[in-house]
């Protein structure tokens, strides 16, 4: 659904070329609309050799298992969001160790969704019943009679057999600015 007035000031839209693409933008501000985009997260949690699963309770996916996750808010910085998730989803408190995946899906709504290796901390797997109707810790073997989500599948394989470093937060990069997260592969020296 395109805009149609500014969301600075409240001028109605109108259709501009701006480096040779249409765009929505306002004759009274500086007001671009670049589109619709989403950004979701996603936790791989693993506990010995079992990894943590949800059982969705709603569409999408209603029925299915797959890893904990959701969607950011417009303020709360990723590491934030998927620690936040996990906690909401399935009472397991768990710390960020990297970023393993990132799955990028152009659409009406542009979506990129990150994937964080996480540390288990504490808990047990207590679904929210509003999301999931199940949580729980899996071994490769349970997974394979469980009706697991395509993308999930993939991440099994990802979070079991992934290997490397992924990306981490940076702590101490030589640029910053405040309210920023930068991920980098890690340091060598």
């Amino acid at each position: 659904m395109p805009a149609n007035f500014c969301l600075m000031c409240g001028h109605a839209l109108e259709i501009r070329d701006i480096s040779g693409v249409e765009r929505q933008a306002c004759p009274a501000c500086r007001f671009v609309f670049w589109g619709h985009y989403s950004i979701g997260v996603g936790a791989l949690v693993l506990k010995d050799d079992s990894l943590l699963l949800v059982r969705r309770s709603e569409d999408p996916g209603k029925g299915f298992w797959t890893n904990p996750g959701g969607y950011c808010e417009q303020d709360e910085p990723l590491e934030e969001t998927i620690m936040r998730e996990v906690k909401e989803e399935t009472g397991i408190i768990a710390r960020v160790r990297r970023i393993v995946a990132i799955r990028d899906r152009p659409h009406s709504i542009h979506n990129l969704y990150v994937v964080f290796a996480m540390d288990y901390l504490d808990g047990d797997p207590v679904p929210d019943l509003l999301e999931v109707d199940r949580a729980g810790f899996f071994t490769r073997e349970e997974m394979e009679s469980l009706p697991v989500a395509g993308l999930t599948r993939w991440l099994v394989e990802v979070a079991f057999t992934g290997g490397g470093e992924g990306l981490v937060s940076d702590d101490s990069p030589f640029v910053s600015k405040a309210g920023n997260s930068l991920f980098r592969i890690p340091r060598t020296s």
